[in-house]
Protein backbone atom coordinates (compact mmCIF):
# COMPACT_ATOMS: atom_id res chain seq x y z
CA UNK A 1 0.00 0.00 0.00
CA UNK A 2 2.48 2.40 0.94
CA UNK A 3 5.12 1.59 -1.99
CA UNK A 4 6.23 3.81 -4.07
CA UNK A 5 4.74 2.49 -7.70
CA UNK A 6 6.21 4.01 -11.38
CA UNK A 7 3.40 5.79 -12.50
CA UNK A 8 3.58 7.78 -8.91
CA UNK A 9 7.20 8.92 -10.17
CA UNK A 10 5.69 9.85 -13.58
CA UNK A 11 3.24 11.65 -11.98
CA UNK A 12 5.68 13.32 -9.80
CA UNK A 13 7.64 14.35 -12.69
CA UNK A 14 4.96 15.58 -14.67
CA UNK A 15 3.58 18.22 -11.40
CA UNK A 16 7.29 19.32 -11.61
CA UNK A 17 7.88 20.38 -14.96
CA UNK A 18 4.60 21.77 -15.51
CA UNK A 19 4.96 23.55 -11.92
CA UNK A 20 8.83 24.64 -12.94
CA UNK A 21 9.07 24.49 -16.21
CA UNK A 22 11.56 22.51 -18.37
CA UNK A 23 13.86 25.40 -18.09
CA UNK A 24 14.24 25.60 -14.24
CA UNK A 25 14.51 22.09 -13.39
CA UNK A 26 18.17 21.48 -14.46
CA UNK A 27 19.46 24.65 -12.82
CA UNK A 28 17.19 23.74 -9.37
CA UNK A 29 18.48 20.34 -9.50
CA UNK A 30 22.39 21.58 -9.96
CA UNK A 31 21.71 24.04 -7.06
CA UNK A 32 20.11 21.25 -5.11
CA UNK A 33 23.55 19.04 -5.56
CA UNK A 34 25.95 21.83 -4.52
CA UNK A 35 23.52 22.53 -1.39
CA UNK A 36 24.07 18.61 -0.45
CA UNK A 37 27.70 18.89 -1.15
CA UNK A 38 27.88 21.91 0.94
CA UNK A 39 26.11 20.25 3.78
CA UNK A 40 27.97 16.70 3.75
CA UNK A 41 31.52 18.60 3.80
CA UNK A 42 30.11 21.19 6.81
CA UNK A 43 29.09 17.99 8.81
CA UNK A 44 32.16 15.77 7.99
CA UNK A 45 34.62 18.88 9.16
CA UNK A 46 32.37 19.06 12.23
CA UNK A 47 32.55 15.48 13.06
CA UNK A 48 36.35 16.11 12.41
CA UNK A 49 36.44 18.95 14.91
CA UNK A 50 34.44 16.82 17.45
CA UNK A 51 37.15 14.07 17.40
CA UNK A 52 40.15 16.43 17.94
CA UNK A 53 38.43 17.98 20.64
CA UNK A 54 38.19 14.81 22.40
CA UNK A 55 41.64 13.61 21.28
CA UNK A 56 42.94 16.46 23.31
CA UNK A 57 40.85 16.17 26.01
CA UNK A 58 42.11 12.80 26.88
CA UNK A 59 45.34 14.23 26.62
CA UNK A 60 44.65 16.63 29.18
CA UNK A 61 43.09 14.42 31.50
CA UNK A 62 46.03 12.44 31.40
CA UNK A 63 48.14 15.03 32.12
CA UNK A 64 49.14 14.96 36.26
CA UNK A 65 51.79 17.41 38.10
CA UNK A 66 55.04 16.30 38.52
CA UNK A 67 55.24 15.30 42.70
CA UNK A 68 57.85 17.71 44.25
CA UNK A 69 61.46 16.91 44.90
CA UNK A 70 63.29 16.46 48.10
CA UNK A 71 62.88 19.57 49.76
CA UNK A 72 60.58 21.31 48.23
CA UNK A 73 56.76 21.72 48.89
CA UNK A 74 53.85 21.54 47.10
CA UNK A 75 51.66 24.51 45.96
CA UNK A 76 49.23 23.49 48.71
CA UNK A 77 51.91 22.97 50.88
CA UNK A 78 53.47 26.64 50.29
CA UNK A 79 49.57 28.16 51.15
CA UNK A 80 48.49 25.74 54.41
CA UNK A 81 50.94 28.16 55.74
CA UNK A 82 50.14 31.44 54.60
CA UNK A 83 48.28 32.92 57.20
CA UNK A 84 45.54 35.26 55.74
CA UNK A 85 45.39 39.39 55.99
CA UNK A 86 44.03 40.43 59.17
CA UNK A 87 40.94 42.67 58.69
CA UNK A 88 40.13 46.13 60.50
CA UNK A 89 36.59 46.08 62.21
CA UNK A 90 34.30 48.23 60.06
CA UNK A 91 34.48 51.59 61.49
CA UNK A 92 31.17 53.92 60.36
CA UNK A 93 32.35 57.74 58.53
CA UNK A 94 32.52 60.46 60.66
CA UNK A 95 29.92 62.78 60.62
CA UNK A 96 30.58 66.14 59.58
CA UNK A 97 32.77 68.96 62.03
CA UNK A 98 30.38 71.81 61.24
CA UNK A 99 26.61 71.84 62.63
CA UNK A 100 23.98 71.48 59.82
CA UNK A 101 21.79 74.59 59.73
CA UNK A 102 18.34 74.78 58.15
CA UNK A 103 17.81 76.87 55.16
CA UNK A 104 15.21 77.94 55.89
CA UNK A 105 16.24 78.96 59.55
CA UNK A 106 19.47 81.00 58.02
CA UNK A 107 17.00 82.91 54.96
CA UNK A 108 14.50 84.11 58.76
CA UNK A 109 17.10 85.09 60.49
CA UNK A 110 18.96 87.31 57.59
Amino acid sequence: MGALRPWHIAVLVVVLILLFGAKRLPDAARSLGRSLRIIKAETKSLHDDDRDLAEKADAQAAYQPMPPQAGQQSYAQQQAHVQPPQQQPYAPPQAPQQPVIDPVQRVRDN
